[in-house]
C-alpha cells in the first residue's frame, strides 16, 4: 500500500479485516496436511516436505482462482471502480503474499514447530474440542454416505438453490451505498418566491429556535441564501450521548418544522460517499428537461405534485423558480415630455428611492463611514408606496409618478436552470424509513410514466441516484464475469472443462446464504454487499477444490471410482475445510456487528460473508460430491459414445 500510495481509509481498512480470514485459509490447509503425515508416523521434516508437496497445487489452485475474482472489480468503472480498486489491489496483495508464505515459511515452521501427538501434552481443551470435532465427523460421514445414495434429490436440490438465488436478488432491497450515520446533517431552507429578506430573516429564526430545542443537536449553523432559499448545517452529538440515530433525529424534527408558517427546511444525512449530481435540498434527483420552457412549467408542477403522493419519498422539493413578482414601470412618454420629465430622472429618482445610491462619506477621527439614500423602511413593503414617489416638472412642479406612468404588478422567473443547453427542473427527494433506493427508483418510473409526459420532455435520476441505476444494470455482468474469470483460470489448472463446473456449483449455496442474511438484518443490497458476493465466489470454491484435488489424486494413484474417491477426499479434508471456512467466516464478524463512524458502509461485506459462508458450508458439503459423481458419469458416458462412433465413423 505504501509502495502504491494508498492510505488508510474505510476502504483499504476494510480490505485489511476481511483479508485477516483469507490469509490464514492456506497456512491452516498446509499446517493440517503436514499434520496428517505426522501422525502416520513421519518425522516433521519428512511430513513438511510430502505435506507441502502434496498440496501444493491445491494453495496454487485457490490462490489463482481467488485472484481471478478480483478482476471484474479492479475492471469497475465510473465512480465505483475508482472507489474500490483501492479494496481489490490491496485484498490481492494480501492473498497472494499469504500463498508465497504458505507454500515456504509455514512448512519451515511446521517441520521445527510440530510434533507427534503422543509426544504433546494434551490439555482439557483439546480433549473437549477433539472429541466434538469426531463426533461431527461422524455424523458428517453418515450423512453423506446417505447422500451418495439418494444423489438425485441432492441434484434438485442444487438446482433448487440456484432458482432460489435468482428469486432472491430479484425481491431484495436494492441501494447504492448504505445509509451512514455520521453525525452531520445539512438542509435547505424554501419560502414563498416573493418574500422579502426581513420576513426571510424572521421566519429563519423560527427554523433556528426549533432545532436550538433538539436534545440530539450539539451546534448547528444557518445562513440566508439568494432570494428565498437557505441552507442550515447541524452537528448531533456523539452516537454514544444522543438518544436517536440521525435519520430519527430527522424524522422527530420533520413534524416539528413543519408548523413553522412560511418556510419549509427539507433536512438530509451527510454522508461520506456522495456521487455528483447538482446541489439541491434533498439526497437524490430527478431531473426534468424539455426543450419547450413552457411545456417545462406546465409539466413538472405535475410531476411534483405526483412524487409528493409517493409513500416511498419524503422531503419532495423542486428547483423550479417561476413565482417570483416584479413591478413594470409603462411610462407614458408624452404626457411626461409635456410636463418635462425626462426618462432619466425618472431613472435616477427610482435609483434613489430603492437602489441604495451612497451619496456622501462622512470622516471622523476613528472611523468613517458611507451615506446612503433610500427611502424608509415601511415605504419598502408594498408596491402601492411607487404612488408615493414625486417627480419634479420643468417647471419646478412636484408631481407623483403615476401622472405619468402606469404601474402593474407581475410573475417571473427568478432563475432558469439548465442541463445540456436546455431548460430542466430538478425535483429531490429523500427516502422514507424502511425504504431501498431500488425501490424508490421503481415507483418514480412508474409515477411518471402514468403521468404521460410529452414526447419531448425527457427524465433521468442524477448524482447517487444514477450510479445506483448504472451499478443495478451491471452488476449481473460483473458477477458473470466473476464466474467465466474463474472458470477460465480453473479450466487452465485442472486442463478440464467438467472439474471447474463441479467446484462453481458450490456458489448457488453462498448467493442464498448472503441474501437471505441481508433479508434477515433488514439491510439493503448495495455496492458493498455485491463485493462481498463477488469475494464468495472466490471464498466458497476452496472447498470444492481441496476435495476435487484430492479426489483426482486418490483414484489416479489407488484406482478408486469416482464416487469412492470423492467420499474418501471428503472425510479426509473435513477438517481444513471446517477450519478454513471458519477462519474466513469469524474474518467477517467483527465487520457484520462492527459499530462506531463509518460501521454502516462495512457491515454489509461483513453480514453477506457471514451468511453466505455459513449456509454454503452446510450445503456444499454434500452437494459438492453428488455433483462430482453425476458430472464424472456424464463425462465417461460422452467418452463412450465418441469412441463409439469412431469406429463406425470410420
Amino acid at each position: 500500500m505504501y509502495l502504491l500510495d494508498y492510505s488508510l481509509d474505510n476502504l483499504s481498512l476494510m480490505a485489511l479485516t476481511i483479508s485477516t480470514g483469507f490469509v490464514v485459509d492456506d497456512a491452516i490447509v498446509v499446517t493440517e496436511n503436514v499434520s496428517r503425515f505426522i501422525e502416520k508416523g513421519d518425522t516433521p521434516l519428512q511430513a513438511a516436505f510430502k505435506g507441502a508437496k502434496q498440496i501444493g497445487f491445491t494453495i496454487v489452485s485457490i490462490t489463482v482462482s481467488l485472484l481471478a475474482v478480483f478482476i471484474p472489480i479492479l475492471m469497475m468503472g465510473g465512480y465505483i471502480g475508482r472507489l474500490f480498486r483501492e479494496f481489490a489491489v490491496t485484498l490481492s496483495i494480501a492473498v497472494a503474499l499469504s500463498a508465497i508464505v504458505s507454500l515456504t515459511l509455514t512448512p519451515m515452521m511446521a517441520s521445527r514447530l510440530l510434533r507427534p501427538e503422543h509426544e504433546q501434552k494434551q490439555s482439557w481443551l483439546f480433549r473437549i474440542s477433539e472429541g466434538a470435532f469426531s463426533a461431527m465427523h461422524r455424523g458428517y460421514q453418515r450423512a453423506l454416505a446417505w447422500v451418495l445414495e439418494h444423489d438425485k434429490l441432492m441434484l434438485l436440490v442444487t438446482l433448487g438453490t440456484v432458482a432460489f438465488t435468482v428469486w432472491l436478488y430479484i425481491v431484495v432491497p436494492k441501494g447504492l451505498f448504505p445509509q451512514q450515520d455520521t453525525g452531520s446533517l445539512a438542509g435547505g431552507t424554501e419560502a414563498p418566491q416573493d418574500i422579502s429578506f426581513p420576513a426571510m430573516k424572521e421566519r429563519t429564526e423560527a427554523i433556528n429556535q426549533v432545532l436550538r430545542s433538539d436534545p440530539d443537536v450539539e451546534h448547528f449553523v444557518s445562513f440566508i441564501g439568494q432570494g428565498n432559499t437557505g441552507f442550515v448545517f447541524l452537528q448531533l452529538k456523539p452516537r454514544g450521548v444522543r438518544k436517536h440515530s440521525a435519520d430519527q433525529v430527522i424524522g422527530e424534527l420533520r413534524p416539528k418544522l413543519a408548523r413553522v408558517y412560511g418556510i419549509s427546511l427539507f433536512l438530509q444525512n451527510v454522508q461520506d460517499v456522495r456521487l455528483g449530481g447538482r446541489l439541491s435540498r434533498a439526497q437524490y434527483q430527478y431531473t426534468l428537461v424539455d426543450a419547450k420552457l413552457s411545456e417545462l412549467n406546465q409539466w413538472s408542477p405535475k410531476v411534483l405534485a405526483k412524487l409528493r403522493t409517493l409513500p416511498e419519498l419524503r422531503d419532495v422539493n423542486t428547483d423550479q423558480q417561476t413565482q417570483g413578482l416584479q413591478l413594470n414601470v409603462q411610462i407614458d412618454r408624452d404626457t411626461a415630455a409635456r410636463l418635462g420629465v425626462t426618462s432619466q430622472a425618472i431613472d435616477e429618482t427610482l435609483y434613489d428611492a430603492y437602489g441604495q445610491r451612497q451619496v456622501a462619506t462622512m470622516y471622523t477621527q476613528a472611523n468613517q463611514y458611507r451615506v446612503v439614500l433610500e427611502v424608509k423602511p415601511e415605504f419598502q413593503k408594498n408596491p402601492a408606496s411607487l404612488e408615493s414617489l414625486y417627480l419634479r416638472t420643468g417647471s419646478g412642479e412636484q408631481v407623483p409618478l403615476s401622472t405619468f406612468a402606469k404601474i402593474t404588478q407581475t410573475q417571473t422567473a427568478l432563475s432558469v436552470n439548465h442541463q445540456g443547453q436546455f431548460p430542466a427542473v430538478t425535483l429531490s427527494f429523500n427516502l422514507a424509513p424502511n425504504v431501498a433506493l431500488g425501490q424508490a427508483v421503481d415507483a418514480i418510473q412508474k409515477a411518471t410514466l402514468a403521468i404521460g409526459l410529452p414526447g419531448s420532455a425527457r427524465g433521468s435520476f442524477q448524482g447517487t441516484a444514477q450510479a445506483f441505476q448504472q451499478s443495478l444494470a451491471s452488476e449481473p455482468f460483473l458477477i458473470a464475469f466473476a464466474l467465466i474469470a474463474v472458470y477460465i483460470v480453473l479450466g487452465i489448472l485442472y486442463e478440464s472443462l467438467v472439474h471447474p463446473i463441479t467446484i462453481l456449483s458450490t456458489l448457488p449455496s453462498a448467493g442464498v446464504g448472503a441474501l437471505l442474511a441481508l433479508l434477515l438484518m433488514n439491510t439493503e443490497f448495495s455496492i458493498i454487499a455485491l463485493i462481498g458476493i463477488i469475494l464468495l465466489i472466490g471464498i466458497v470454491k476452496k472447498n470444492a477444490i481441496m476435495m476435487i484435488d484430492f479426489a483426482i489424486e486418490v483414484e489416479r494413484e489407488e484406482g478408486l471410482s469416482a464416487k469412492e474417491a470423492i467420499y474418501k477426499a471428503c472425510l479426509l479434508r473435513f477438517r481444513p475445510i471446517m477450519m478454513t471456512t471458519m477462519a474466513a467466516m469469524l474474518g467477517g464478524v467483527p465487520l457484520a456487528i462492527g459499530h462506531g463512524a463509518g460501521a454502516e458502509l462495512r457491515q454489509p461485506l461483513g453480514i453477506t460473508i457471514v451468511g453466505g459462508l455459513l449456509f454454503s458450508q452446510m450445503l456444499t458439503l454434500f452437494t459438492t460430491p453428488v455433483v462430482y459423481v453425476a458430472l464424472d458419469k456424464l463425462s465417461r458416458r460422452r467418452a463412450r459414445s465418441h469412441v463409439a462412433a469412431q469406429p463406425a465413423a470410420g
